[in-house]
């Protein structure tokens, strides 16, 4: 099941770039100017709304 996950997850990952690279640049180049505080808070976001999916999805 792990397997799954990790395998969809990237496959999710790879469609941005795979169909627009220059604005998948662009916004990785902005993600890089942000603080480390704000990095973490989007992280915690993205974990969080993950595991409310999750909760839901099971």
């Amino acid at each position: 099941m792990f397997l799954m996950a990790f395998a969809l997850m990237l496959v999710i990952e790879g469609v941005l770039p795979f169909l627009i690279p220059s604005v998948w640049r662009e916004a990785f180049r902005r993600i890089t100017q942000f603080t480390d505080g704000q990095i973490r808070f989007f992280g915690l976001s993205s974990m969080l709304l993950g595991l409310v999916l999750l909760y839901f999805a099971s």
